[in-house]
């Protein structure tokens, strides 16, 4: 068996060799746990269901979009976490509305904590996680990644993660993480976890609208008003953030504020090339999957769009494109027959809900 992660009486680490369990295989999750499989051995998953039966069946096959064959990686599974063995450390790849019932499972399961990594969109986990555990580091991913099937998964970029904690304890912990996540993707301590956090949420604003339109499952029927609209809701973005007090972190290849700004405020015949380029970025999102593609009731809409109209008002930032688009959303997702809209019916309901 290798060796635990333990420290000396000088609080050093002795050894960074963790057993390492990913508990859910989604697209984040399975991109990690498949990039990671072949460079470190003490690594397993745990899923259920059908996703348990395809992943210990077939392994994880992956792919890069546009560039070369896909690749199987065989990988270790589990169907709960009881058959793990003592467990180190525990990333929790699951959607924060699943969060709470799963940590508190896993609380009630385990007899010993281990140090669990968060790698959840906003900042609901820094409220959910620590009301479970005591050591806990969060992740802000820095890549776009979807699932075509419970064992294909593909992806744009390997990485980055940013590893971090709110008041930026845990530095030893986090090193020996990132070095073993390092192993198979680009992955860097912060000390900015809240800027970070923050400034991918801005992103994830992409998620709401880009669903409501069906891009990547229709195409784009009015690209002068889709800019328009995503301009806008992209950058009362940025300035609630700003006037939250969070600084901008760059994270992998996601647009600057710069850039946001200046698609909202500048003529599009200026900006127009460069958005182009950043909307073939803009992969189906995870909200669309669980909408569209899934037909599930549950979204991070709430984690997301709802979280920046609540801190819009709590600092008195006027939002009325996001107002108006949380809004819209709630209606339509709510619907178990959800369609998408064409950009000109979206543009046209959003009027109605800020006149």
């Amino acid at each position: 068996m290798m060796p635990s992660l333990c420290f000396s009486k000088r609080g050093r680490l002795e050894s960074d060799i963790m057993k390492l369990a990913i508990f859910g295989a989604g697209a984040i999750g399975g991109t990690l746990g498949a990039w990671l499989a072949p460079q470190y051995q003490d690594i397993l998953f745990v899923a259920a269901g059908e996703t348990y039966r395809a992943v210990r069946d077939n392994g994880i096959t992956i792919y890069q979009e546009g560039k070369g064959a896909p690749k199987n990686v065989r990988v270790s599974i589990v169907d709960a976490l009881e058959k793990a063995g003592e467990v180190e450390v525990l990333v929790l790849a699951v959607k924060n509305y699943s969060l709470e019932e799963v940590s508190r499972n896993i609380k009630s399961i385990l007899p010993k904590e281990p140090i669990i990594v968060g790698l959840q969109n906003g900042v609901a986990n820094q409220r959910i996680l620590p009301t479970y555990f005591s050591r806990v580091v969060y992740g802000v991913i820095g890549y776009n990644a979807w699932r075509d099937a419970r064992d294909i998964i593909g992806y744009q970029k390997r990485g980055p993660i940013l590893l971090g904690t709110p008041d930026n304890s845990l530095q030893q912990e986090m090193q020996a993480i990132a070095r073993i996540f390092n192993l198979g993707v680009k992955t860097v301590v912060t000390q900015r976890l809240q800027d970070a956090a923050h400034s991918k949420l801005i992103l994830n604003l992409t998620n709401s609208f880009t669903t409501l339109a069906g891009h990547r499952y229709r195409e784009v029927d009015d690209l002068g008003l889709f800019q328009r609209i995503l301009s806008t809701v992209l950058y009362e973005g940025v300035q609630i953030v700003r006037a939250a007090g969070y600084r901008e972190c760059r994270i992998g290849g996601m647009p600057p504020w710069l850039f946001i700004t200046a698609s909202a405020k500048l003529p599009q015949r200026i900006t127009r090339p460069l958005f182009r380029r950043n909307l073939k970025k803009m992969v189906r999102s995870s909200m669309a999957q669980d909408v569209i593609q899934h037909r599930r009731g549950q979204t991070e809409l709430d984690i997301i769009n709802g979280y920046l109209v609540s801190l819009a008002d709590k600092h008195g930032v006027p939002a009325p494109y996001n107002r108006a688009l949380y809004t819209l959303c709630n209606e339509e997702f709510a619907k178990p027959d959800f369609t998408p809209l064409t950009v000109r019916e979206i543009w046209d309901r959003l009027q109605c809900h800020m006149s």
